[in-house]
């Protein structure tokens, strides 16, 4: 018999319950950043693209491009392409959020380039997961379905075992981020794109981006403990 929310647990209720809070409040925090930093320009008026296309020149990464992509906050380096996409606003925009995430994803960019660990180890987690999310649904429903069976047990726990895969990519992501961000601070005020007073605005800025990996991560460990939980009692149910 499927597992229904009727049967949750008080601490399956909790950790559901603070996955939500803590990627909702973590939201909150960049959408407030960019709604405020990407109204305040800097005084160079330096664009996104430029800043980025500076940033890589300047560390030797004139092979890189960089593309405009549809959407808001849709920014990611591509390391199989080699290729930084950056969103309309953060493109075109000349405002500290502009930079400061156009920055970012010219972070990983020098992450590759000098073999960052990190990096190297989240880019060769990427195809396992790819397959590891597909197989964990499919586990986990098949087991709660199949009900009593004893292959039941077994599907879950490996369904929960390719789950962890999947909570692992989210913890190894936190350092590279966090790195990333670390290095664009640095590049910009190196390089003058941004003026001393407008390096807090950058920090606050990539701290709220920041706080949405955080978020994945403990939602993920959240997830992870709740179907740790679910398939141990099952376990005790057989």
């Amino acid at each position: 018999m499927p597992i229904g929310i009727s049967l949750m647990s008080p601490v399956e209720w909790i950790l559901l319950g603070f996955g939500m809070v803590v990627a909702l409040w973590a939201q909150f925090k960049l959408r407030g950043a960019y709604a405020r930093y990407s109204q305040i320009g800097t005084q160079l008026h330096v664009s996104g693209a430029q800043a980025a296309r500076d940033i890589l020149d300047r560390n030797g990464l004139q092979q890189v491009e960089i593309h405009e992509v549809p959407g808001e906050l849709s920014d990611h380096y591509d390391p199989s392409r080699r290729a930084v996409f950056l969103s309309s606003d953060i493109f075109h925009g000349t405002s500290i959020a502009s930079v400061a995430v156009a920055a970012h994803e010219v972070g990983h960019a020098i992450q590759h380039q000098q073999a960052y660990g990190p990096l190297g180890l989240r880019m060769a987690l990427v195809p396992i997961t790819g397959f590891a999310s597909q197989a964990a649904m499919f586990l986990i429903l098949g087991g709660l379905i199949l009900g009593n069976l004893p292959i039941s047990s077994t599907l879950l726990w490996i369904g929960v075992g390719c789950y962890a895969i999947l909570a692992f990519l989210q913890l190894v992501t936190l350092p590279v981020e966090y790195d990333a961000s670390a290095r664009a601070r640095v590049q910009l005020a190196q390089i003058g794109l941004v003026t001393r007073e407008e390096l807090p605005g950058v920090e606050r800025m990539l701290g709220a981006a920041a706080l949405t990996y955080v978020a994945a991560m403990l939602s993920a460990l959240t997830t992870l403990l709740r179907l740790i939980l679910i398939a141990r009692s099952r376990d005790h149910d057989d």
